[in-house]
């Protein structure tokens, strides 16, 4: 499915409202004026507030990406678009649910 491709600026939060930062290891490719994002590239959560049915605070850390463009790479990756697919997880890699972008560039779409 084409969609945008996502870049290092773009606006994510976690399911339960934690601030979702794209940490691009090169930023070789650029959209915008920003690096654009890999499969490989890290996504940090940062004011996440989940807490788990046991009153035990399981907050998202880290964005696991799972699929990215199938035909568009970037330094030999694919490109991360969106709509993504991914979930975002605590430090004890229990999903907490995908993340939600809600602000990226608009003028590169790749498949």
């Amino acid at each position: 499915m084409p969609g945008p491709v996502l870049h290092t600026g773009a606006s994510a939060t976690c399911p339960h409202g934690g601030t979702l930062n794209i940490v691009a290891a090169s930023p070789r490719v650029q959209v915008s004026g920003m690096p654009a994002a890999v499969l490989t590239d890290q996504g940090l959560v940062a004011g996440c507030a989940f807490t788990v049915p046991t009153n035990k605070p399981q907050p998202c850390v880290t964005t696991r990406w799972i699929v990215g463009a199938t035909r568009v790479t970037a330094n030999g990756q694919p490109l991360l678009i969106n709509p993504c697919v991914a979930m975002c997880q605590s430090a004890e890699q229990i999903p907490g649910g995908p993340p939600i972008i809600t602000g990226s560039q608009t003028r590169v779409i790749a498949t």
